[in-house]
């Protein structure tokens, strides 16, 4: 077997060995899925409450909508990096994992949290708030995924960058905010002439620069996750 897919297949492994640890902790705990959970039950009872029968317009709507999943994403993404930080485990990790397969690792728990998170609030969101009814399926549907993707993709370097600071809880939210509002803003966007019936040709634009803040985000992330994580 060649040095280069034996190197390969240990990667892999170990990346899927982060992911395994990171998903069979957070089963034990829930604490990322009860926090999730209970923030948007919480958000999506109070915008009702907001309303008061009262229909917003298509934009304000798919703009609650991604404020939702943005706030309740802070309130369980950045767990990735700050649990091993608080249980003393980030040393044994860096022994056992090379950088690139425990960035990756902890990319794809958030990218199955996040998309978990995203179902969850979409689910939730159309059945109870009136007036979100989504004309073209396919387009709300790419605007979603890439939306989640985006999302997730940042949230794990900003909580590696922020895991050995001593207020963690304030500095996430504050350093996210301006990284994903590009995210956020296209996604809302997309989100709106999903419900208008924009046809793919027309919001293609959007999904252009939703792919190529992933691609600039997972890269710029690998590159530089070594330097973080090793300092």
């Amino acid at each position: 077997m060649p040095v280069v897919e034996r190197s390969a297949r240990r990667w892999l492994r170990s990346t899927v060995a982060v992911f395994l640890k990171d998903w069979r902790s957070e089963l034990r705990t829930r604490y990322a899925i009860s926090a999730l959970g209970m923030f948007v039950v919480t958000t999506l009872s109070m915008i009702m409450f907001s309303l008061a029968g009262e229909t917003p317009s298509l934009e304000v709507l798919a703009g609650m909508l991604w404020v939702v999943i943005f706030f309740a994403a802070m309130s369980g993404l950045s767990r990735t990096f700050v649990t091993e930080e608080e249980r003393g485990t980030s040393m044994t990790l860096q022994l056992q994992a090379p950088p690139s397969a425990v960035y990756f690792g902890k990319l794809l728990f958030n990218l199955v949290l996040g998309a978990g998170l995203t179902l969850l609030t979409v689910v939730l969101y159309a059945v109870f708030i009136t007036g979100f009814v989504v004309t073209s399926y396919g387009v709300f549907a790419a605007a979603i995924v890439l939306g989640s993707i985006g999302l997730s993709a940042a949230s794990t370097i900003i909580a590696a960058i922020i895991a050995r600071a001593n207020t963690k809880g304030t500095l996430y939210p504050v350093l996210s905010f301006p990284i994903l509002l590009p995210v956020l803003m296209t996604a809302i966007r997309a989100t709106r002439m999903a419900c208008e019936g924009t046809t793919w040709t027309d919001a293609g634009g959007e999904f252009q620069v939703l792919i190529s803040y992933i691609v600039v985000v997972v890269t710029a992330s690998y590159m530089l996750f070594e330097y973080i994580w090793k300092d």
